[in-house]
């Protein structure tokens, strides 16, 4: 990086939705709940499945990783955006905005690895379900979800390290809610063509081949449904993985629908981002809850000791004020 190209500028500004003052407190109250019933419902999953031996299974300990990622995901933007409409401020510190494009891109690749395996998981289930305890073992499953992480870190940590080398001269002026990385980079008055080739051909990468993986995981899972002679035998199999293929459309149509947007920094390219970025984590546990019942009964346990515990601790309080 040359110093002498840069400016005495230590931070960028992100500009968001709305300049007034009265959208931005309509904002703030709307992002905030999503933001909450996100994390909350994200981890109800978590200890729901952690709590419940019956969900100690490879189908469940992937989903409990996909919710973990979910909600680091939806942290890594959404409190910043959140803390800059409270202030008032569209700030964000140089290193501020580099960590969470790092972050970003850590936790949305593991979401798509993640869904990709969680797609073959349910292959190895319904097409070959007597090798499925041989095939998919614990450590196997433990093997894949490191691998995930494994390439969601070093992508990210290679493409944060080449945005360390530009340089940014005059305008730090980003049209967006996060340090979205396209935008930023078009920012650079320095040598961008190493950065845009590792980001398109990983973007080619991570978007392709977990989406043709999920495709033919699908194909076959359908192939297989379809040559059960029994409905109720087809309904039983189509519901283990009803869930995922919902979960996994919902994030491919909103994902595409940020790169596909002609202009990111547009309304309609932002509104695309919160739908991918936010929504999708946030509706993730109920579908899950919703389309499973042992989710469901695992969900009525960790509620019903929530509100036990709630109860002895309301008596003990009780007790104490009359002694």
């Amino acid at each position: 990086m040359e110093p002498g190209n840069q400016t005495s500028m230590s931070e960028f500004l992100l500009l968001g939705f709305s300049q007034d003052s009265e959208h931005q407190a309509i904002l703030f109250g709307l992002f905030l709940s999503m933001f909450v019933v996100t994390v909350l419902g994200n981890l109800l999953i978590i200890l729901a499945i952690s709590s419940d031996s019956h969900l100690h299974t490879p189908m469940y300990f992937f989903l409990s990783n996909l919710s973990f990622a979910d909600v680091s995901f939806t942290s890594t933007t959404i409190p910043k955006m959140l803390v800059n409409i409270q202030t008032q401020s569209k700030s964000i510190s140089y290193a501020g905005c580099i960590t969470q494009m790092y972050f970003f891109m850590v936790f949305g690749g593991m979401d798509t690895c993640l869904l990709t395996v969680m797609a073959y998981d349910r292959f190895v289930a319904i097409c070959h379900p007597l090798y499925y305890p041989v095939i998919m073992n614990p450590h196997f499953c433990v093997l894949l979800v490191l691998v995930s992480w494994f390439i969601s870190l070093t992508y990210s940590l290679i493409q944060s390290l080449l945005m360390l080398r530009l340089s940014f001269c005059t305008k730090w002026v980003i049209s967006h809610f996060y340090c979205e990385l396209a935008q930023a980079l078009t920012l650079a008055c320095s040598d961008t063509l190493i950065n845009y080739i590792l980001l398109y051909t990983v973007i080619g990468i991570l978007g392709i081949v977990p989406f043709s993986g999920i495709l033919f995981s699908y194909s076959r899972i359908v192939s297989s449904i379809l040559r059960i002679p029994s409905a109720d035998g087809k309904y039983k199999a189509f519901s283990t993985c009803a869930s995922h293929l919902s979960v996994v459309s919902l994030f491919y149509v909103t994902g595409l629908g940020v790169y596909v947007s002609s202009n990111a920094s547009s309304l309609q390219g932002m509104i695309a981002s919160v739908m991918y970025t936010l929504v999708t984590p946030m509706l993730n546990p109920f579908i899950y809850s919703l389309r499973n019942r042992d989710i469901k009964r695992a969900l009525q346990k960790v509620l019903g000791r929530i509100l036990c515990l709630k109860n002895v601790s309301l008596e003990f309080q009780v007790k104490m004020a009359d002694k």
